[in-house]
């Protein structure tokens, strides 16, 4: 058996599969959602600060803990499935692959921005961050309408 026909999930497993994928895709979004918020209340705290500090602990923690590892596990779990339901010539999973992308895409930012505050030379106001923490939540809406609803 070729090692691509061995990956194709069907059953039990893809539902296990599927339900991994949606903890990992839980565990992201929750990431990508509140690390923007401590983006906000970092700007209002003074350099070099305890407060300052703690939050560069945990912007870090919470990028290299949570949710590195959850677009990681979201991504790969997220494609085999895809192989595995042989569906891609739908229109709605090129949307939705186009969707992830740029919610990694945001990650990536969030990463460099991570690495301002770490640096102390943040450059963004408190609103450019309460902006861009619509951004991944206008994206799941998007991905999640795709995804249940199949409009194309």
């Amino acid at each position: 058996m070729p090692l691509l026909e061995s990956l194709i999930l069907n059953g039990e497993a893809y539902n296990w599969v599927k339900a991994f994928h949606v903890i990992a895709v839980i565990s992201w979004m929750a990431g990508l959602l509140y690390l923007p918020r401590l983006f906000v209340y970092h700007c209002q705290s003074q350099i070099g600060s305890n407060q300052s500090e703690t939050f560069k602990i945990m912007e870090r923690r919470l990028i290299r803990a949570i949710m590195t590892p959850a677009m990681i596990v979201s991504w790969v779990l997220g494609l085999w499935m895809f192989y595995s339901i042989d569906q891609w010539t739908e229109v709605w999973v090129h949307v939705k692959l186009t969707l992830v992308t740029l919610m990694t895409i945001s990650h990536f930012f969030m990463m460099k921005w991570r690495r301002w505050f770490a640096a102390d030379q943040n450059p963004k106001s408190e609103t450019f961050y309460r902006i861009a923490n619509e951004v991944p939540t206008a994206l799941m809406i998007a991905i999640v309408i795709f995804v249940i609803v199949k409009p194309f």
